[in-house]
């Protein structure tokens, strides 16, 4: 019914699968089996970031899987983050170098731009709560002075010294998109962006897929927002009962249905392999879930950070 994996356009010769596991706010003590667990119900794409702090908890699943000899190292397809604190060129390397120790996985599948902000590096490995978000003695957030285009051009290293096999960016507007196509040697393989039935980013999505660039949906239930959400949306909820699944399904199937790759997180081993479970929607279910649109926002660098960037009006 999908195809499970989407062949990339950039860098080294890879497909992504189209379902991936999700390790944002994973606890420590929780993420290590729900790696595992997402393991066992066959999903071969795994998602970090520097920024989760659990990268080496992370690991340690990787390592216990790949010792019961079932899946290997390039059975799987290993995503992280370069987190803002290191987007000086000289740090980009030493931060990929620190996530593949952690993640004790070789090499990186796919290695993003987190956020198109940079912020004053705070040394390597990244301790959670003091070093994400640097501050000065009167609370304002220190900026680091290194373009976008200085940093993919360390970015664009890595692929060259074999570190890493793909290149891409999280959270890029089409602005930025558009920008950094004008001086990239080699061109973002994938944009990680916010994609729910409240934010459908469709003309984001359908600009990258025109452009060559893969797209993967992060928070693809709203984040967790509850009754407030696509999750418990009347539509939805429709749907979900017509075709004898859960409305988290619906959800994931249409996302997947665009041909975006998605990356839902949950701790739960039933709910892990529920969410490999795709159905199959007409285009009348389609349309009918992308009218839900709102343009609403639940992960937003103004609200974080105050950084000028629009992406829509943001869940409250």
């Amino acid at each position: 019914m999908f195809e499970p994996s989407v062949k990339l356009t950039s860098g080294a010769q890879g497909s992504i699968p189209l379902i991936g596991f999700g390790t944002w706010k994973a606890e420590s003590g929780e993420v290590k089996k729900a790696v595992k667990a997402a393991v066992a119900a066959g999903i071969r794409h795994i998602d970090c970031a520097a920024v989760y702090a659990n990268e080496k908890e992370v690991g340690e699943a990787l390592t216990e899987i790949f010792a019961e000899g079932k899946v290997k190292r390039g059975d799987l397809w290993i995503t992280s983050k370069l987190w803002n604190t290191c987007h000086d060129p000289e740090n980009v390397e030493k931060a990929a170098k620190s996530t593949i120790e952690d993640l004790k996985c070789e090499y990186l599948d796919l290695y993003l731009v987190h956020w198109p902000c940079a912020f004053a590096f705070t040394g390597l490995p990244c301790r959670p709560d003091t070093d994400f978000c640097p501050r000065d003695a009167e609370g304002n957030i220190k900026f680091a002075k290194v373009s976008l285009q200085q940093t993919w051009g360390a970015m664009e290293q890595l692929v060259e010294k074999k570190i890493v096999s793909h290149i891409g960016v999280s959270n890029y507007p089409l602005i930025n998109i558009l920008d950094m196509l004008t001086y990239c040697k080699i061109k973002p393989a994938v944009n990680q962006i916010e994609v729910h039935p409240y934010n459908s980013r469709e003309e984001l999505i359908l600009e990258c897929q025109r452009l060559g660039i893969h797209v993967t949906a992060y928070s693809p239930l709203g984040s967790g927002v509850g009754a407030t959400g696509p999750l418990g949306d009347g539509v939805i909820g429709g749907i979900a009962q017509a075709l004898g699944c859960s409305p988290g399904q619906v959800i994931l199937s249409w996302i997947v249905q665009q041909g975006v790759s998605v990356i839902p997180k949950s701790v739960k081993a039933e709910r892990i392999k529920a969410n490999a479970q795709m159905v199959k929607l007409s285009p009348e279910q389609m349309k009918e879930i992308s009218g839900l649109n709102k343009n609403m926002v639940t992960c937003d660098m103004r609200v974080y950070w105050q950084y000028p960037i629009h992406y829509g009006k943001t869940i409250t």
